[in-house]
């Protein structure tokens, strides 16, 4: 019987992983290899090694009522899109209303998971750990492993001829703090994902000149969608999801693409890519149109190769520069968890991206290893629900070789989707992953009965935002205050 659980990791995903496991009766201890909880959302003036970095104005870019936790709304007078030390006020609140801080070791990084010799038969794991100096080890009926998957910097400097030769400063972007010292500087930012415009916008102030460097161009987003609602409130509904699955992919971008278009033509800066919208992860920024309309970003192809002082671009073009920052991604890798799973170019085959299929015991889980089309707290949560759950013997997962093949399934659909890139990994469209984690728990809102017994919430849950409260209404879990969260959210979303 399991008892004892092992969380690896005291950020968004480590701080439910906790709460669910009281919730279900285990024993959690949380190893958290600093100070202090919050994980990647905890600005701290210089990155620390092992941990997600980021930069001091750090915007969240998915709105409050769709990324809090499912039983504990975020207060009405928080901003829809929270700053990260909004995001870390909530976390604190959580962690106190929820009392989970007693179940985490700071201070204690986890050196190394292994099996214990009588796995086949006790699904154990070995624990050391290390802190001040001194290892421990000990044993646990089951590991969460909730250590994202921002920490390692992807560089790829190999594919940047020239760039040893550079005399000015490259960095990557979790390096990156705040534009000071890009003070009338001519910068490169090269990548355009989320990380890499919000960089271009922001050195883009201070700045001598900003060139945005970006192989393939991006379809850019705004965070404020029609009448000023948060764009992902009005993206994310039952019915919006419905219909996308009666139409084909090339009509559903046919549609968004000529609504960004009519934004701004992302032709006419330079943006345009060749792949459809659908086939990348979005790029959600208000500012950049604005800043490349002024001249103070301008867009650049591929850097073909560095000199001393200046970079040449595929189009034949050079510029000189002072310094690039390196907007190129993430990758991830768990060394300590010896030999019980490889990853391989970002790609690690995991069963509903949580469980490896060849464990005589279902006993490890990984949490918040996704790239979601959304919000991703409510989604670790309920990967949380279901794992605790498994961990009991409540919930079973299939034969092996039945996970093996919705692996093998989900890895063609995504690369058969999208754009072959270090980040299209892990995707996930957030409705469709809660619902199939929600099925295996058995907290999936069903509609039918809904608008038979309750049609007004049956309304707001089928046409308005899928906000995690749903997956709150029923089943193992089940919150008083769910419906009532439903019915006011709108209220929450104005106010």
């Amino acid at each position: 019987m399991v008892k004892t659980v092992a969380i690896i990791g005291g950020g968004s995903s480590g701080l439910c992983a906790i709460k669910a496991c009281l919730q279900e009766g285990l024993e959690p201890i949380c190893f958290e290899r600093t100070a202090d909880i919050g994980g990647l959302w905890r600005f701290e003036e210089y990155p620390e090694e092992g941990r997600a970095s980021i930069y001091r104005s750090v915007i969240i870019n998915t709105s409050k009522e769709m990324m809090c936790f499912s039983d504990f709304p975020i207060p009405e007078d928080f901003p829809n899109y929270m700053h990260n030390s909004k995001i870390m006020e909530y976390f604190r609140m959580y962690a106190r209303h929820f009392d989970l801080l007693r179940h985490v070791r700071f201070r204690t990084s986890v050196c190394r998971v292994a099996k214990r010799p009588d796995f086949a038969t006790t699904g154990q794991w070995e624990v050391v750990t290390e802190s001040e100096g001194k290892q421990e080890a000990a044993i646990f009926d089951a590991v969460l492993v909730c250590t994202g998957h921002h920490t390692e910097a992807h560089l790829p400097l190999s594919t940047f001829p020239g760039i040893e030769k550079f005399k000015g400063r490259y960095l990557h972007s979790r390096d990156y703090k705040d534009a000071r010292d890009f003070t009338d500087k001519r910068i490169i930012v090269i990548g355009i994902g989320n990380s890499g415009s919000d960089l271009a916008v922001e050195i883009s102030q201070t700045a001598k000149q900003v060139f945005l460097s970006t192989r393939r161009g991006a379809w850019i987003l705004n965070r404020v969608g029609d009448q000023g609602y948060p764009i992902d409130i009005i993206f994310n509904t039952r019915m919006k999801m419905f219909l996308k699955k009666l139409l084909s992919p090339s009509m559903v971008s046919d549609f968004a693409e000529k609504q960004l278009n009519t934004r701004f033509n992302h032709s006419h800066y330079g943006l345009k890519p060749k792949h459809r919208m659908l086939d990348q992860h979005p790029t959600i920024n208000d500012d950049l149109p604005n800043r490349i309309i002024s001249g103070r970003v301008l867009v650049k192809p591929n850097v073909q190769q560095f000199t001393e002082t200046s970079a040449i671009f595929s189009d034949g073009t050079r510029e000189d520069i002072d310094a690039v920052v390196f907007a190129t991604g993430y990758s991830f890798s768990f060394p300590f968890l010896e030999g019980c799973v490889k990853v391989v170019e970002n790609q690690i085959p995991l069963y509903k991206f949580m469980f490896p299929p060849d464990l005589e015991k279902p006993t490890l889980a990984f949490i918040g290893l996704i790239q979601p089309l959304g919000a991703i707290m409510p989604i670790s949560e309920l990967q949380c629900r279901w794992a605790t759950r498994v961990f009991k013997g409540l919930n079973k997962l299939p034969p092996r070789q039945d996970m093996e093949a919705d692996i093998e399934q989900k890895r063609e659909a995504m690369a058969k989707r999208y754009v072959k890139s270090q980040r299209h990994t892990i995707q996930v469209d957030y409705i469709p992953y809660m619902d199939e984690l929600a099925c295996q728990v058995g907290v999936k809102p069903n509609l039918l009965t809904l608008f038979l017994t309750d049609p007004k919430l049956a309304l707001e849950v089928a046409f308005g935002p899928c906000t995690p409260y749903q997956y709150r209404l029923r089943g193992p879990g089940e919150w008083a205050g769910a419906r009532e969260a439903i019915l006011t959210q709108r209220q929450r979303i104005i106010k």
